[in-house]
This record gives structure tokens, sequence and C-alpha cells, in this order.
């Protein structure tokens, strides 16, 4: 029960694979902030199911996860994923046998990578400051360039040939562009750009234009445009301040987002939500920067991204005064200056996490009033 309230805890079920390289460090901190915030509110707890998926695994047993492990996502209101790969692993063997058979066979096909500028942290732009870049990067998570369709023939001999197929079909791409248009229209500037390739790609993107001028109808209020994906590379680094909601294909904002967050100062505070917006299964929240394992083991991973991950995920949960709570605690610790290595600082993963934790504790934690009072 709540103490204050006497009202019953709101009880969510977490899944918890943190995976390979820094993934099991982040994840762990980020839990631990999760477990202080939860506590600090009196209003939801977390179960958490703990599972040991990912590359060591599958240099045991041949795969990366047991055969019901998606029976048992299925359970959990939400996943809290870290990172899959590793050095003696090639990389398209780690992503198709981990996190892309879960997106897709859970059709978390909306993607969405938001990026800021956080207090104390400093962009590689000139003339940029906080406040001057917040974007929200939404790709397309089921298909296009990942679809994983294709196939080798004649392997190694001179006429050995490779085909990648992407597939662009219209139910894919107008659930995207809509669910794209509704992020777009909570944001105060109301304004979204839709990133192509259509002048070379006339096929499948060309259907991605036509789609997203069909939606826009729906969406008066939102002022939109299109821009060809080289164009907007130039645009995010020459004029970041024209850009606010963008959606892009599978590839494009895969590509997109790493570099919105080299802008925004490093990958180690970058996160990932991967949704079901239909809410038919559980969504899957991870942060952005891979299983880094020149890092592993140095404790000087950045929890940055996890934290923001896991605002993301409470969110999603219904949680958004806790959500909310976080990124503030998360504020003022890197305005004070405890930043990790990444971010030009000396703290540690351990020092970052304890901060955060102890601006928590110290929040003034009004868990149902929607106007949140500063950490």
């Amino acid at each position: 029960m709540n103490a204050n309230t006497n009202t019953p805890l709101r009880r969510y079920r977490i899944a918890s694979v943190p995976g390979d390289g820094i993934g099991p460090e982040v994840i762990a901190a980020g839990l631990e902030v999760l477990e202080v915030l939860a506590a600090r509110s009196g209003a939801f707890t977390l179960d958490v199911d703990h599972y040991d998926w990912g590359s060591e695994r599958y240099r045991k047993t041949g795969v990366f996860m047991p055969e019901n492990a998606l029976s048992l996502l299925k359970q959990a209101d939400a996943i809290y994923f870290g990172a899959v790969g590793a050095p003696d692993v090639p990389d398209h063997v780690t992503l198709w046998g981990l996190r892309l058979p879960i997106c897709q066979r859970l059709d978390q096909y909306a993607n969405i990578r938001p990026t800021r500028i956080f207090p104390g942290v400093k962009s590689p732009l000139r003339g940029v400051e906080e406040g001057d870049l917040d974007w929200l990067i939404v790709r397309e998570n089921s298909e296009g360039e990942y679809s994983g369709h294709g196939g080798r023939a004649h392997i190694g001999l001179p006429e050995e040939v490779a085909t990648e197929t992407s597939i662009f079909t219209r139910r894919g791409v107008e659930r995207i562009m809509r669910f794209a248009f509704r992020e777009a229209q909570k944001r105060p500037r109301k304004l979204l750009t839709v990133v192509t390739k259509s002048n070379a790609q006339r096929y499948g993107l060309v259907l991605w234009d036509e789609i997203a001028a069909e939606v826009a109808k729906d969406f008066p209020d939102v002022t939109w445009d299109k821009e060809l994906v080289d164009a907007m590379t130039f645009r995010m680094v020459a004029k970041p301040k024209s850009i606010d909601t963008v959606v892009a294909t599978n590839l494009h904002a895969d590509i997109l987002s790493d570099l919105a967050a080299a802008l925004a100062g490093s990958l180690g505070i970058a996160p990932t939500g991967n949704v079901d917006p239909e809410r038919r299964f559980p969504s899957m929240f991870e942060p952005i920067h891979g299983s880094a394992f020149d890092i592993t083991g140095k404790g000087i991973a950045n929890p940055v991204a996890s934290f923001w991950t896991a605002s993301l995920m409470l969110e999603h949960l219904g949680e958004a005064v806790a959500a909310k709570i976080l990124i503030s605690a998360v504020e003022q610790v890197c305005a004070a200056g405890i930043l990790t290595p990444d971010l030009g600082g000396k703290a540690t993963t351990a020092d970052v996490t304890s901060a955060v934790c102890e601006a928590l504790r110290g929040s003034n934690f009004a868990p149902d009033d929607e106007n949140i009072p500063a950490v």
C-alpha cells in the first residue's frame, strides 16, 4: 500500500536482459536507480526477472536465448535491454540472434530515439548550447532495410552473388508515419521532417513520400517537410535548430540517431525505446551505445543512457511523474559536473549512479502531482 494515500501500489513486471559488454554494468546501474526511485515514490514497485541471454550463452549452447524466450518476455510489462555483441562473434550473428528477433516477433515497430544536450554537457557543435538541440527521431523498426530478406549463392566462386532486399509495405509505412505525426503533434513545435532517399530509391522510398503526404492531411496542425538523408546529415550539423521530430527508415534513422547522439555529446547518454504503440506486446527499452567492449570492466561506462532509457520505460508504463523526476535528477548530476570520461569527466559508473540515487532520495516527490518540483 502507498503509505501516503492508502492506495495499492502499482506493480510492474520488468524483464531484464543485460546482454554483453557494458550492458550488465549499465543495466545494473539502471535497476539500482529504479529501485531507489520506486521506494522514494511510494506509488509503484518493480518486479524484475533476470535473463542471462547473450554471447556467453551462445558460446555454451549455440543459441542466444531459449526456445521459450518470447513466451517469457510476453509475461512482462516492459523489457530492459542492455546490449548485444562480442569481439569473437560476427555482428550479424549477435544481432539476428537476440535483439532483432525480439523486436520483430513482438512487433515493436516504432523505435524512438530522443536527443538533447544535458546541463553540464558540451556539444561538439560550435555555438550550440542546452536547449538548442532537442530532437526526437522516429525509426521504422520492423521492415525496410533490416527485413532480413535476401541471400547468397555460388559462395566462394567468381560468380558469387549476395542480395539484400529492402521491403516497404503500405501498412508498415503508414503506421510508422501516423505514429511520427502523433509524436510531433505532442511536442511544442509540432514540426516533422520526413527523411528518405527517394531520388535514388525510386520505388520503396517514393512510396514513403506519397504516404507521408496522405497521412499529413489528417494532421493539419503539424508542419512537415521532406529531406534527403544525405542532406539531412548536413542540416543536423549546420542547422540543428531547424529540426524537431524526424521520421526515417530502419537504416537511415539508425545512422542519423548515432550522429544525433554524438552531436549531443556522447553515445553514452542516448536512450532507445522499441515500442509496440498498440500495446499488444511488451515494449523494449535499451541504451543506444551497444556493448562497447573497449571499456568493459573498467568501471567507466556512462550510465546516463540507461537512466534516460529507464525514464522512457516508466513513461510508457504510465509513470510519467516518476519519469520526469528521474530525468531531473540526471540533469542535476550532469550540471554538477559528475561526468564519465566520454563526456570529459573523471567520474566512474558507480560515482554517477550514486549521485543520481542521492538526488532522488532528496527529491520532493509528489507521485500524483503533474506539477513536479525541482529535485
